[in-house]
Order: C-alpha cells, then sequence, then structure tokens
C-alpha cells in the first residue's frame, strides 16, 4: 500500500518534471527566434555557440575644450560693405514712340541711389601683428572691411592680396599682440579623424562645431577662376554662411583647413562642408605677403582624372594617376620629356590618384623650383626632373600688377552705354591722372576699352592680367594695344608703352 503509493507520488513528481521541461523548452525556443538568436539544435556545424561578453563602455573619449578654447580668440568676425553701381534706366530712344505716346514718366526719373550691401564671414589670425587670412568671395568687390575681434574690439582692414584661383585673401589690421592661431600639416590629416569648424554662421559669433574628415582632395568645381586649384578637405562638421573664411582645426587646436563651401540645395548646411588645405594655405599666404601676388607654378598640362571610360579607350590598365592629355609648347612638362599619354603618378615621391592630388602638390612650388615626377609609360615607371615655370613661360618672380601705372581707375559700362553701343563687354574709364599712360597716350575720360593687346576685357581683372603679362614677360617689348570706342560712338586705337 506504501509502496503503491510512492510509486504514485513519483510518477506525479516525474510528469510535472517533464512537462515543466517542455513548457521551459518551447518558451526558450520561442523567446530566442523573436530577438534573433540562433539556438544551438539549428547550427549547421557542430560547434557550440558562444556568444560574447558584453563590456559597458561609453564612446570614444575625446575633449574638445582644449582645441575649442585655442582657437576662439584667433578666429574674427570679417564684416564687409558694398555699394552696388549705378545703373541707370534703359530709356526708349524711338522718336516714333515719343511722337505717338510721349515719353512715359517713368524714364525721366533720376535713377535711384543703391543702398549698400551688407556682407559678413569669418578670418583667422595668423600673426600676433595682424595678418588675417579669409576668403577672397568674403571680400571680393567690397569697399570697406571692418575685423571685429573676440574680444569685441573692431578695427578697419587693408586689403594685401588676393587670389582668385584658390579663394584665399590676406587682411592687415593695425593691432599688436593678437593671438594667432597654429598652423598644423594638412597631410598628416586622415580620413574620419575628428575636427572642429570655428566660425561667425548667421552672424553668430565664435560658433564651434564638430565633426570628422569624410574625404581628402575633393573637387567640387565650385571655382570660376582661371587656373582654379581645387583640393578641399571634406567634413561634416556644421558649417553655414557666415563660416566662411573660418577655421578647421584639428584636437590640438591647429589650423588644417580654410572652411569655404558647403553642398547643399538650400545655401544652408545639408551635411558635408569644404576647406581649403592649410598646406596650400601657408604657400598662397607668404607668397602674397613677400611679393604681392601669388608665384603660381605651372607644369603646362593639360591632365584629366583616369576614369574607368578613358581606361578602357586609352587601354590604360590601372585607374589610379593623372593623365596627360596634351602638352603645352615651351612648357615645363614638354622640356623635361613628359608626353602625352602619360599618366602622372607622384610628385617628389609624394603619390597622386587625381587631377585635384597633383594640383595640390604643385600648389605648394614656386616658378624656378626642380621637381621629381613620376610617370608611367607603356607600363613602364620613369622618373623625370622638372623645372617649373610661370604663367609666362619663365622661371621669373612674378610681380604684382600695379594699376596705378596707368593712371586710370575704371568702372563697369552703364547699360544704357551698352545698349546704344551694342556692347556685350568692356570696361569704362571713369578718371584719369594727367601724368599717367593712359593720358599720356591721348586717352581721355569715359574711354571704353574692349579689348587689350587682342583680349576681350570683361572686368577689371583682365585689364590687371594684361598688364600682368607684359610687366613680368621679360622681354623688351612693353606695348599695350587698346582697343575701344567712346560713349558718342568714336572708334579709337591706342598703345600704352609701359616700359618706360
Amino acid at each position: 500500500m506504501n509502496r503503491n503509493r510512492l510509486f504514485k507520488k513519483t510518477g506525479a513528481l516525474l510528469l510535472v518534471a517533464l512537462v515543466s521541461a517542455g513548457v521551459s523548452y518551447a518558451t526558450f525556443n520561442f523567446i530566442s527566434k523573436d530577438n534573433g538568436i540562433v539556438g544551438a539544435n539549428e547550427q549547421k556545424t557542430a560547434l557550440p555557440a558562444h556568444f560574447t561578453s558584453m563590456v559597458n563602455e561609453g564612446a570614444i573619449k575625446t575633449d574638445f575644450t582644449v582645441a575649442a578654447e585655442q582657437t576662439v580668440n584667433a578666429v574674427v568676425h570679417v564684416m564687409t560693405k558694398y555699394t552696388p553701381k549705378v545703373s541707370a534706366r534703359t530709356p526708349m530712344n524711338d522718336p516714333f514712340f515719343d511722337f505717338f505716346f510721349g515719353r512715359p514718366e517713368f524714364f525721366n526719373r533720376a535713377p535711384s541711389q543703391p543702398q549698400p550691401q551688407m556682407g559678413s564671414g569669418s578670418g583667422v589670425i595668423i600673426s600676433a601683428d595682424g595678418y588675417i587670412v579669409t576668403n577672397n568671395h568674403v571680400i571680393e568687390k567690397s569697399d570697406e572691411i571692418e575685423v571685429v575681434l573676440n574680444d569685441k574690439r573692431s578695427f578697419t582692414a587693408t586689403l594685401v592680396g588676393a587670389d582668385p584661383s584658390t579663394d584665399l585673401a590676406l587682411l592687415k589690421i593695425e593691432a599688436d599682440n593678437l593671438s594667432p592661431i597654429v598652423f598644423g600639416n594638412s597631410d598628416n590629416v586622415k580620413v574620419g579623424e575628428w575636427v572642429l569648424a570655428v566660425g561667425n554662421p548667421f552672424n553668430l559669433t565664435s560658433t564651434v562645431t564638430a565633426g570628422i574628415v569624410s574625404a581628402k582632395a575633393r573637387n567640387i568645381n565650385i571655382l570660376s577662376a582661371e587656373m582654379k586649384i581645387e583640393s578641399f578637405i571634406q567634413t561634416d562638421a556644421a558649417v553655414n554662411p557666415g563660416n566662411s573664411g573660418g577655421a578647421l582645426v584639428n584636437t590640438a587646436g591647429e589650423l588644417i583647413g580654410i572652411n569655404t563651401a558647403i553642398a547643399s540645395q538650400t545655401g544652408n548646411y545639408a551635411g558635408y562642408a569644404f576647406a581649403i588645405p592649410s598646406s596650400i594655405v601657408s604657400k598662397v599666404v607668404a607668397d602674397i605677403k613677400e611679393f604681392g601676388t601669388v608665384q603660381r607654378a605651372l607644369l603646362g598640362v593639360t591632365i584629366q582624372d583616369i576614369t574607368s571610360e578613358l581606361a578602357k579607350e586609352k587601354k590604360i590598365k590601372q585607374l589610379d594617376g593623372v593623365y596627360v592629355a596634351k602638352i603645352a609648347d615651351k612648357s615645363a612638362a614638354k622640356e623635361a620629356g613628359i608626353k602625352e599619354g602619360d599618366i602622372i603618378t607622384g610628385v617628389n615621391n609624394v603619390k597622386v590618384k587625381s587631377v585635384a592630388e597633383l594640383q595640390e602638390q604643385i600648389s605648394r612650388y614656386r616658378p624656378g623650383d626642380k621637381v621629381n615626377i613620376s610617370i608611367l609609360r607603356d607600363e613602364k615607371e620613369k622618373n623625370l626632373s622638372v623645372e617649373l615655370k610661370n604663367s609666362q613661360g619663365n622661371t621669373g618672380v612674378v610681380k604684382k600688377v600695379d594699376l596705378g601705372v596707368l593712371g586710370a581707375t575704371f568702372e563697369e559700362i552703364p547699360d544704357e552705354t551698352k545698349m546704344k553701343l551694342r556692347l556685350s563687354y568692356g570696361m569704362q574709364v571713369k578718371s584719369l591722372d594727367s601724368k599717367g599712360k593712359f593720358a599720356e597716350a591721348g586717352i581721355k575720360k569715359d574711354f571704353i576699352i574692349v579689348k587689350l593687346n587682342n583680349t576681350a576685357i570683361q572686368s577689371e581683372s583682365d585689364i590687371e592680367k594684361a598688364v600682368n603679362e607684359l610687366q613680368n614677360n621679360g622681354e623688351n617689348e612693353k606695348g599695350l594695344f587698346i582697343t575701344g570706342i567712346y560713349p558718342s560712338g568714336k572708334a579709337a586705337y591706342y598703345v600704352v608703352d609701359l616700359g618706360k
């Protein structure tokens, strides 16, 4: 009797245990599958499943405070004032219209005076005695430049020089004991590295944002200047209008770039910003301080990136490097023996994989410098010594263009005159110095320059370029041949001798 009870009790306990085990197994399988965990019975190998241990640690500890403190006092607010040229209203010079309908009152009104336009950006102090670097597009065409320091002191700045090809400009304020930034080496910057952008977006002074370097040697085709150089550092640190000319620094507070542009459909930050590498900035600034203008070294080649389509067309077996499509006559490349179809792979043992990287490397040198160019020709590597030249085809120092020697100032042609003379380009003589070269040649006020040495003149920079070529060509011939017209419709031709 007792034995039967014992068997029944034991059987009941065994049944409960089996049911509990079944429920537990089913529950484990259900929970495991719901959470994406693979059970040991579902493995296709004989090895048991192992789960890594959990380590509760925070993200990588990066302290931006030191870099921010070292930088904010070196970044300034650049404010500009620009007054647009007066644009005369275009009258209807039709006597039949006037006879039948009279002259509308609209055309009898004096043109309204344009209101000054205000702009703002950022700049970076690079010396204790007041030199400041910013973007050319921040100060371009400005009549007045004001610099406000982080301590709220305000100074009137003078423009030392500008370089549209790199979108850089150098300013000077009369101040001492400033807090200059420390230059870092942009060559050492790595993709994924933390960086800070410091500037004045939307006039919010001393704003610091953080991000990482997204890419290097990026060409976004934003500059329009001749011989433009684009090899930007790309970052996802938030940059907005007003940041232009500000600092991009590493976590040590060293300048690695000048913030210049953003990629956006709206004009505001949308994920990516671009900065000019400090390697280019330091070279451009040094040239402007010493010579007043950039000493640009040229290889004298037309180049292009190697795409899969180009590689297939030209039967190129590698995609890294820069394809030489054309060689200029009397160029540094031609004299060194570089040929069309060569692939440039390096400059002074620094590898280049794209046009942007090649331009960045060459931009660091001056005319007369010798560099070692690595090329691939017929799948064989060659190293050639190249003596770089300037835009005039020699190795001399290019002097700063001084339009003062002409004894004239210039302005855009009024719309009324353009329509009357059917001109689409040209620059008008605004004023004359009686002792200047223009006056000596017989040029009168209001004369419109259409061509200089058979080159169409569309802006004052075109005049500067023509004068620059004459002043720096190293030859005795210094004649400036001018073709133009007066507002009366009288065409005129002059020769201005710059060699005297």
